[in-house]
């Protein structure tokens, strides 16, 4: 009798999921969907509000990665006043960014998905979080720690506020950087950088453990798109975005914002509320692609700082050129972590950073602004329509995950088909089907984790919808 297996809460990302698995009469997956199950509603209730008001509005869509739409916003805001921001202030802009990459990615790794591999998959759920963590392995718990410490300090110490900082305003940052701010964090970098070393290793030292994993985390050739400089250097705060297909061959680079349209279409789903951008000259679905750390590397000819490319030469070795597992954005996450270290400190080494002039000002000098940046988690694209008086009339937002929802949905179904079979199914097989998830780092809007025992249930139901039978965490029956 065809089943429905329900996941009700994918735990450890930030935001709210389900997932749903098909079965057919003989107990075999037929077919999976990933459902986002809310809606914020900021292009709407924006409408109306002055531009200029936005970096502080929809900073609050996310309060782990709030520098990430500030920067997009604020980039919008620019074009909008159609400035050029000071050397300095650009200087500082991506430096934040570069803080906040490595907060972000150190809780993903550390907080989100080590559980599942340094504790293991099938490990004890009640255990399988942060605190089972801690118990087993305190030193790689306290380096977590104090990795995201450092980055949220950065960005305290520049900006003012850990979390939806007001620094970074259209027209450039609020307040220059002083000699003794810029000398505090360089004195963090060299604990940072070896934290960040000792986890690359660890990464490398894991993967012969997980070859299921491995195999059916959405391994299968995509697109791929990510932002790079003229020379092919990967960039996050300013830059050109590139399509590679899986073969390597440039299919699209968008130098001018406002050409984003020409390539990303955007699909809505019937069972989610997350869109679903697809690269419009190969139309929907087949222009899936995918975007985040994986992506990224395999789009970017290098990193541009040493200790990264190093990094970077040695995954391509190990992986190829154009790694497509899922599973290894966790290891392109943890070099990226490096890179952004490393390019904290050449920034803070340059000559104009403390420069004291950091602001342009203007007025409303274009109706239409875009903001493209690289988020941790990918992408993420701001479109702002002003009228005459800079009240927003119209706004677009394609954030980082969306882009990687097409992705996502495949994967779910081919973890799913990799270790369902003849009906069984057991707790671990729901913890790959979310740890598939977390490899994305999707963030749908706010963090969403649970200690000791995950609230995780599956329904069988018959095709009435009658539920016959009720599996939780941990019951393998």
């Amino acid at each position: 009798m065809p089943q429905t297996i329900t996941i009700p809460h994918v735990t450890r990302i930030e935001g709210h999921a389900r997932v749903s698995i098909h079965l057919d009469d003989a107990g075999e997956v037929s077919g999976a969907q990933l459902h986002v199950t809310q809606i914020r509603g900021f292009e709407k209730f924006t409408e109306g509000r002055p531009y200029y008001e936005m970096p502080s509005i929809t900073a609050r869509i996310c309060g782990i990665c709030p520098v990430s739409h500030l920067l997009a916003s604020v980039k919008a805001c620019d074009a909008i006043m159609a400035v050029r921001i000071p050397p300095a202030a650009k200087l500082l802009r991506d430096l934040l960014h570069c803080a906040q990459f490595v907060q972000s990615h150190a809780l993903s790794f550390f907080h989100l998905s080590a559980p599942d591999l340094l504790l293991g998959m099938d490990s004890d759920p009640a255990a399988r979080n942060i605190a089972g963590l801690i118990e087993k392995h305190p030193q790689i718990a306290r380096d977590g720690i104090a990795l995201r410490r450092f980055g949220q300090q950065a960005i305290e110490r520049m900006a003012g506020e850990r979390v939806h900082p007001s620094w970074t305003v259209p027209g450039g940052v609020n307040k220059p950087l002083s000699s003794a701010t810029r000398d505090a964090i360089l004195s963090e970098i060299p604990v940072a950088r070896s934290i960040a070393r000792r986890t690359v290793k660890l990464i490398k030292s894991i993967l012969d453990q997980f070859p299921e994993e491995i195999a059916s985390f959405c391994n299968a050739p995509t697109m791929y798109a990510g932002l790079t400089s003229p020379a092919g250097e990967l960039r996050w705060y300013d830059g050109i975005l590139r399509f590679i297909s899986q073969e390597g061959e440039s299919l699209a680079a968008v130098e001018d914002p406002l050409d984003y349209a020409n390539f990303i279409g955007e699909a809505a789903m019937p069972h989610s509320y997350l869109k679903a951008p697809y690269f419009k000259p190969r139309g929907f679905p087949a222009g899936e692609y995918r975007v985040g750390p994986m992506a990224r590397l395999n789009v970017a000819a290098s990193c541009g700082t040493p200790e990264a490319d190093a990094e970077l030469a040695e995954y391509r070795q190990r992986l190829g050129e154009r790694p497509q597992s899922a599973f290894f954005y966790h290891y392109a996450r943890l070099i990226e972590c490096l890179h952004g270290v490393e390019r904290m400190e050449r920034l803070l080494d340059e000559r104009r950073i403390l420069d004291t002039h950091v602001r342009a000002t203007a007025g409303v000098n274009e109706r239409e602004g875009v903001g493209i940046i690289e988020a941790p988690r990918g992408v993420l694209i701001h479109h702002y329509q002003v009228d005459e008086h800079g009240a927003i009339t119209w706004a677009n937002l394609i954030v980082a995950t969306g882009h990687n929802n097409l992705a996502m949905s495949r994967g779910v179904e081919q973890v799913a088909r990799h270790f369902i079979h003849n009906g069984k199914v057991e707790e671990g097989m729901l913890n790959r089907v979310s740890a598939l998830i977390r490899a994305y780092d999707p963030c749908l809007s706010c963090s969403t984790h649970a200690l000791g025992q995950v609230p995780l249930a599956i329904d069988i139901l018959r095709p009435d919808g009658v539920a016959v039978q009720t599996l939780t965490t941990g019951q393998a029956d």
